[in-house]
């Protein structure tokens, strides 16, 4: 095999937090290197290096050498990378909203058609050639086995399938050489990362190098061809992907097991009162574009932690955010026996009501403030804490903000500077459970999380299913937990709600069989066993 990248002694540092220290690895052409490591690690750091992302000449640059393609690069912006052949998806997503599926991905790679007045004054007069730029949208999504409307508006996509919108962009470059992957299928269904994982062997098997970052461990086992292991800025491990089990792969990176596949049987079962709901569900609908339901009816029994699983676009994410006034919405919900008025969004978190949204940068975060103010906001503005009052004038106790902060950071592991560094600087798994002390912050009756653990590492996966499994039995907090993971669903929760074409196909006990989940996701009628 011929190298295609080599990157030899690459340190960075931001100020005095050394962040790699002397990464040597090299990747062939035609192949995929599978790059895990714990948030923080610094995985996104060595990619953005490699991408030419400014940040990292705008702080000092790195040490170091990096080879592409036989040449010694040191590229000072992504344009610089993208003309040598190296595309990159980020784990947040960069579309524009107002254009369609096609015209983002063919943004700057627009096919043009000539006329008479571009014959006579130049090709720069040439006009866009629609069809044609449709037709090769198409062509990278049918790549991908993904069914998009090309002439759809990406402000009305679901998340998942502007992941997809993302990656099919980056495959249609004519001179691609390399694709850098940050977490592509954590926004995913099963289904959907296993034609995800088929697409990437495809590219693969034509002669384009992938790095993919995930922390799925099994995609990594299942389509690497090495994988290379970064903890605390350093590679414990670089090995071909030859007998590697999940096992030794999360032993390296943490060294622990894999929390994900512990069984509802390691933890104590609670006894719930059935009668005693804490939230009555009747006739919901929410216009969420891809994710709308149509007629939801749910109890919510107080004390449990209630899982809501379903496939992408059977509407799972529709129900918090319609119950929280993000999307349109309709129907009856009744709270601790008084009726929400909804769509009132700061009257319904008046009643302590929570939500972590999956969408962490555009919902849940101020990226440019600091994380303490972020962590406090919410429970400042609806309840009035973090307040003095001072001859009558009512002022911010910052000190009180951080230390409450300070205090979130510490449980939850946020890796950070300190409480004043801003949100926007944070992986992405940290912003997550930055986004889960604010919750947390609000001390909520019942606390509505939409992918919890999208994007984070197995270690932090651990200390957020902990931490709500803590808020729930230590204080009293009902749960309702939205997740693509089923496993993860079934190591928490008490009950599982599947959610099937806008509607609750059925609820199980977490410790059903996979096919009884299976069958309600595809839709086949069964009756609760709760």
């Amino acid at each position: 095999m011929t190298e295609l990248l080599e990157v030899k002694n690459v340190s960075k540092s931001f100020g005095e937090n050394s962040v790699l220290k002397d990464v040597n690895f090299s990747l062939n052409k035609g192949e995929i290197l599978g790059l895990v490591g714990e948030n923080g690690a610094g995985k996104s750091t060595l990619m953005n290096i490699i991408f030419g992302m400014e940040v990292i000449a705008n702080t000092g640059g790195y040490n170091g050498e990096i080879y592409f393609d036989g040449k010694l690069i040191d590229f000072k912006n992504p344009i610089d990378a993208l003309n040598a052949g190296i595309g990159m998806v980020h784990q947040e997503f960069s579309l524009i909203p107002g254009f369609t599926v096609a015209e983002n991905i063919t943004l700057d790679m627009e096919k043009t058609k000539s006329s008479v007045v571009s014959k006579v004054f130049g090709k720069k007069l040439e006009s866009i050639d629609s069809k044609e730029n449709i037709r090769i949208a198409g062509d990278s999504l049918d790549t991908l086995e993904v069914s998009i409307d090309p002439n759809g508006l990406v402000s009305e996509m679901p998340v998942g399938h502007k992941q997809f919108i993302e990656i099919a962009r980056e495959i249609t470059r004519d001179d691609v050489k390399l694709i850098i992957m940050d977490e592509p299928t954590a926004v995913l269904t099963e289904t959907e990362a296993n034609s995800l994982m088929s697409a990437l062997q495809k590219l693969s098997s034509i002669g384009i190098s992938i790095i993919f970052i995930s922390h799925r461990l099994r995609e990594i086992t299942s389509i690497c061809d090495q994988v290379v292991v970064l903890r605390d800025g350093e590679i414990i491990e670089d090995r071909r992907n030859e007998n590697l089990s999940i096992e030794d792969i999360a032993r390296w990176m943490v060294g622990r097991a894999d929390s994900s596949s512990k069984t509802r049987e390691d933890i104590a079962k609670k006894e719930l009162d059935q009668n005693d709901t804490i939230m009555d569900i009747e006739h919901l609908w929410v216009d969420m574009p891809g994710e709308a339901i149509y007629d939801v009816n749910l109890s919510i029994i107080r004390g449990e932690i209630l899982g809501i699983a379903g496939l992408a676009g059977q509407g799972k994410l529709g129900i918090p955010n319609g119950i929280l006034g993000t999307y349109p919405v309709g129907g009856r919900i009744i709270f601790n026996g008084e009726e929400l008025q909804l769509g009132n969004t700061l009257e319904i978190l008046k009643k302590k009501i929570a939500f972590v949204s999956e969408d962490r940068r555009g919902v849940g975060l101020l990226l440019e403030e600091p994380i303490f103010w972020n962590i406090s906001f919410n429970a400042m503005q609806v309840q009035e804490k973090f307040i003095k009052n001072i001859l009558g004038f009512k002022f911010r106790d910052e000190a009180q903000m951080r230390k409450v902060s300070d205090d979130y950071v510490k449980s939850l592991a946020i890796k950070t500077t300190s409480s004043d560094q801003k949100a926007g600087q944070l992986s992405g798994g940290n912003q997550q459970k930055v986004c889960l002390a604010k919750a947390f912050a609000m001390d909520p009756d019942l606390l509505f999380v939409s992918e919890p653990t999208r994007g984070i590492d197995i270690g932090a996966k651990e200390l957020v299913l902990e931490a709500l499994k803590k808020s729930n039995r230590e204080d009293n907090t009902t749960v309702v937990m939205v997740s693509s993971e089923l496993e993860e669903l079934r190591s928490i929760c008490d009950r599982i709600a599947v959610i099937c074409e806008g509607r609750i196909a059925g609820i199980l006990p977490p410790d059903a069989s996979a096919e009884k989940f299976g069958l309600l996701m595809s839709g086949e009628k069964e009756v609760s066993n709760v």
